[in-house]
């Protein structure tokens, strides 16, 4: 079954409740450290971005602190600094029994002060995992806990991940699999992991169960997000939504590209129904400081796109962005760095309005599509309520002026509504509206 085979059959199925309690039942909203720390993320990188997190962006709501892949790799590292000298590592961390451990070198205090201070300020903390099991470990053959069975047994060296050179694929039909899993999982349990973002997964559908089964056994609620996106597979959605959250797009940079690559996510998924509690991502939030640990000028291949530098989104950009992520219900997780983030991300990222509309939890659908012009509306969840928001999105580099009014807007045209441009702070009038490039009017209606 293709893709979009498996969309015609998903839509056609009932909604069905779901047993295990809702561990995210609005759009997750954090900061992951993959895009301005790469695989290269460090023990003080974490404290200072999560002092920042906990003074501005936890009364709002935020709460998943997230350190992305390569925390268990060792480093060689430039003189006096913490830069890494190549993408590669030198090797892998992991404890006796195969299972990835915190490097010394960027971790030499392991995770257990950085989930106690978040914990300390109420905050959930997550780390990045590759499915499988670490190549050293078969190389070593080391034991699988409480079991006679050893790494090479359940390994399928077949099964490899293309851009991570550290694991190999479980085969989930030999005798130990899931007690490799269920130790792994453990262990991540026992060291105060709230969140894990399973990587290189979203095509294995045996070993999202497995994660899924470890995570149910561990004893400690651990919300569940599936990656990577942009090759999920349709007639999987059922057993995806045994986790929290699932990608829908590959990874998601500073370029004009990744929005239209977002805005086509947005096209695919926006009719799927899914159960409330589960939500399609579209990746993270790349404003601000970005690459830290790649130099300008830096050569050779690293973690990421590009090197040093500050985003290169102009301001009606990024408030496209973060609308359409609003408007999307998908979760927000910002990538850049905290304490240096500038004044426009920090005025986006914290409007509460943009975040009310993203707690809503209601991914909007589109209701007018013309000359470039796409207009996308999402009602409030209470059907109580004739309220939501909307967005006029300009989806060309030219500025578009069209006619809008309450039909092209989705809106009964019987009825007064309240209007307000969020971004514009004052009152949206229906009519001839004119958007500048790659821009948007988001507005509030009720």
């Amino acid at each position: 079954m293709n893709f979009f085979t498996g969309m015609i059959l998903v839509a056609s199925l009932p909604l069905a409740g779901f047993a295990k309690d809702m561990l995210a039942p609005t759009p997750p909203m954090g900061w992951n450290s993959y895009d301005s720390y790469g695989t290269y993320c460090h023990e003080q990188a974490c404290f200072d971005n999560l002092k920042t997190f906990v003074e501005v962006f936890k009364p709002l709501g935020y709460e998943y602190f997230v350190v992305d892949g390569g925390w268990y790799i060792e480093y060689d590292t430039v003189p006096g600094t913490l830069l890494p000298t190549s993408d590669k590592g030198r090797e892998v961390n992991m404890d006796e029994y195969g299972r990835f451990i915190p490097s010394k070198c960027y971790f030499p205090n392991g995770f257990k002060s950085i989930a106690d201070e978040c914990h300390k300020h109420g905050v959930k903390f997550g780390v990045h995992i590759l499915r499988g099991i670490p190549r050293k470990a078969v190389e070593l053959s080391t034991p699988v806990l409480g079991t006679n069975v050893r790494a090479g047994d359940i390994a399928d060296t077949t099964s490899t991940c293309t851009w991570n050179q550290h694991i190999y694929g479980v085969d989930m039909n030999k005798p130990g699999a899931q007690a490799y899993y269920d130790s792994w999982i453990q262990s991540l349990a026992d060291q105060g992991i709230d969140f894990i973002k399973a990587d290189d997964i979203v095509t294995y559908p045996a070993e999202i169960a497995a994660v899924r089964k470890a995570i149910d056994k561990c004893g400690r609620p651990i919300t569940l997000s599936l990656s990577p996106g942009g090759r999920v597979l349709g007639d999987e959605i059922r057993l995806y939504e045994t986790a929290d959250l699932l990608r829908v797009t590959g990874d998601v940079w500073d370029r004009q590209a990744d929005i239209d690559k977002c805005f086509d996510a947005w096209l695919t998924w926006q009719y799927v129904p899914v159960r409330q509690g589960f939500w399609l991502d579209m990746d993270m939030i790349p404003f601000g400081e970005l690459q830290v640990m790649v130099p300008e000028g830096t050569k050779k291949k690293m973690a990421g796109i590009g090197t040093h530098r500050f985003d290169q989104f102009t301001v009606s950009q990024k408030e496209s962005f973060i609308t359409m992520r609003a408007m999307s219900a998908s979760p927000l997780m910002i990538g850049g760095v905290l304490p240096t983030l500038d004044e426009e991300s920090i005025r986006l990222l914290t409007n509460k309005e943009m975040i009310a509309c993203n707690q809503n939890g209601v991914m909007g659908h589109l209701v007018n599509n013309s000359n470039y012009v796409q207009i996308w509306k999402t009602p409030e969840r209470d059907a109580k309520k004739d309220g939501g928001w909307i967005a006029i999105f300009n989806r060309c580099d030219e500025p578009r002026t069209a006619f809008i009014g309450p039909k092209q807007m989705g809106l009964d045209a019987g009825k007064k509504y309240v209007l307000r441009d969020v971004w514009g702070r004052k009152v949206f009038k229906p009519g001839k509206v004119t958007v500048e490039p790659n821009a948007c009017v988001f507005v509030r209606y009720e």
